[in-house]
């Protein structure tokens, strides 16, 4: 079986000893003579894994009884919108930290419930930078501080997470979430799309704090997006395949050694592809050193012809998915946990080939 080098940024790829677990048990789950796929969401076998799920997930972030986990549907894009019909309204507010797209259409949608202080915004520098301490201004009173920890388009992440001004933190994490530990006290609320670091796409893991859904608004909210729905019972049909093999990858994070085995082993990844990229000018990084993405490496070479080459070239030699987002171009490699060291081992190794060749 052939395997590529995927540095796909989303849906991205998944751990091989999970995707060869899933298709051993896919026609036919656990001897049951069917797929889990053609089951009752209401049966024991997806109730076993829902749980399996919810426990691995609190046990690996160090969640305790405060925490609900919640696997929803619509991607972080809904959480856009549910975050805010939760939490504001006319004499509610909440922070933003705009370091990005997404936080950018966050924005947006927070804007149609309540009042929306932006904390900082870094869309005139093109999103190059991640701020810290007195760059942050913050609404008194606000409900929440939203941010979004990793940013996918333009290659930032926060190294910690930010000041809240006194607000608990809501967090898109959607692309850097189980890459290190966070530090729980400070949250009230943490979304992420799975199809980054948690399995396929389909899913989205919502960890919503009781003490702040104490808070939510006293107003009429819809049925289906208001969290109290989904934590009294399984109110719809979730997305079964995808939470399944998010079930499968939380086991395969605990096999290797949980969160702090993974910092390690993404540093180890970041460092040798930035490394490479710091060499000389011939290829150039697109955001501060200092607000480095470890998911999604960006950087630029001389000319769009001679980036238009080198992915052309890259795939030939089993290196997909390195074109930068259509908005702002370049090459973008995505090394999220599942990105095996050997990846970026040759994709550097082709680096320094291309270079050599066209420098």
């Amino acid at each position: 079986m052939k395997r590529v080098h995927n540095f796909s940024a989303g849906p991205a790829t998944l751990p091989l000893q999970v995707l060869k677990k899933a298709e051993a048990e896919l026609a036919n789950y656990r001897g049951k003579g069917s797929s889990l796929i053609e089951m009752s969401h209401r049966g024991p076998e997806y109730t076993e894994i829902n749980e399996q799920a919810t426990a691995r997930l609190k046990s690996i972030l160090g969640a305790d009884d405060d925490w609900e986990v919640l696997f929803l549907q619509g991607g972080a894009s809904t959480q856009f919108m549910t975050v805010p019909h939760n939490f504001l309204n006319s004499s509610r507010g909440a922070n933003y930290i705009d370091t990005g797209a997404w936080s950018a259409k966050a924005i947006k949608e927070a804007r149609l419930f309540g009042d929306v202080h932006v904390s900082y915004s870094g869309k005139d520098g093109n999103y190059s930078h991640i701020p810290e301490g007195d760059e942050l201004s913050f609404a008194d009173d606000a409900m929440y501080t939203h941010f979004t920890s990793n940013n996918t388009i333009f290659g930032t992440q926060f190294r910690n997470e930010p000041d809240g001004g006194g607000a608990p933190l809501v967090c898109d994490a959607s692309s850097d979430f189980l890459s290190r530990p966070l530090d729980l006290d400070k949250y009230g609320l943490i979304y992420a799309g799975a199809q980054k670091n948690l399995g396929p796409a389909g899913v989205t893991v919502v960890l919503v704090r009781k003490s702040f859904l104490e808070k939510q608004r006293t107003e009429a909210i819809p049925t289906i997006i208001n969290y109290k729905t989904h934590i009294n019972k399984l109110f719809n049909t979730p997305p079964v395949f995808a939470v399944y093999m998010v079930n499968y990858v939380l086991e395969w994070i605990e096999e290797k050694g949980g969160l702090n085995a993974f910092v390690k082993i993404n540093d180890d990844k970041a460092n040798l592809l930035y490394t490479e990229i710091d060499r000389d000018d011939f290829y150039r990084g697109t955001v501060e050193k200092a607000a480095r993405s470890k998911m999604n490496v960006t950087f630029r070479l001389g000319s769009e012809e001679l980036e238009k080459t080198f992915l052309a070239e890259a795939a030939k030699n089993d290196l997909v998915a390195l074109k930068g987002h259509r908005s702002v171009g370049g090459i973008r490699a995505s090394i999220y946990n599942a990105c095996e060291l050997s990846s970026v081992e040759a994709l550097v190794t082709f680096m320094k080939e291309f270079r050599s060749k066209n420098g």
